[in-house]
């Protein structure tokens, strides 16, 4: 089987980033961000999709989170696409459902060449761990823009911010999981009935 793995760095006036990624991993993770919450929220992507992380960056965080937020989910996209190759024999869509508590978050992903993100999280509060929740959308945006897949988040319920966040990463995760497993029914087909994602 061909390694499904990827590193890809991005530099640019405000951040320097590096992202190693193994599609076929075993969950493993090591961040060296600067952003605990980002990092706690991270680490459920790689754990529950299964997928090895490696992530360091350097950022303007004396100015604020964004930059490092939106530049690592355009770097995470990239990493994806390089490490997901030509699709063939991918199941290409993938959706989890994940409960915290009171929470609980639905996540359905499709690799299929468009960038497109839909996002409902009706957050309870602004801030969790000094960490400012509306970048998290700026990750998802980047993320999906390089990656190219199709992405829907939805927060059904929740009244813990801290929980309606870590049900979303978590499903994102395991819709990853799913969707970018080698399916040997496909026998090496593009998932698509066009030919070409």
């Amino acid at each position: 089987m061909v390694e499904r793995k990827a590193s890809v760095e991005r530099k640019t006036l405000e951040t320097n980033i590096r992202v190693s990624i193994n599609l076929d991993g075993t969950g493993k993770s090591r961040f060296d961000i600067g952003i605990p919450f980002f990092e706690h929220m991270l680490n459920q992507v790689a754990y529950h999709g299964l997928i090895d992380l490696d992530i360091v960056s350097e950022g303007d965080l004396h100015i604020d989170d964004h930059h490092t937020v939106e530049d690592l989910g355009i770097t995470l996209g990239q990493a994806f696409t390089n490490a997901i190759g030509d699709k063939k024999g991918i199941r290409r869509y993938g959706y989890a459902y994940v409960p915290l508590d009171e929470a609980l978050s639905r996540v359905v992903i499709d690799f299929s060449g468009r960038p497109s993100l839909h996002m409902h999280v009706p957050y309870t509060r602004a801030i969790v761990g000094g960490f400012d929740v509306d970048l998290f959308r700026e990750f998802f945006q980047g993320c999906v823009n390089y990656a190219l897949f199709s992405l829907h988040i939805d927060n059904l319920r929740g009244t813990n911010t801290h929980h309606q966040i870590e049900t979303v990463f978590k499903a994102f995760g395991r819709a990853l999981r799913i969707a970018v497993e080698l399916d040997d029914r496909m026998l090496r087909q593009i998932p698509s009935t066009k030919g070409v994602l």
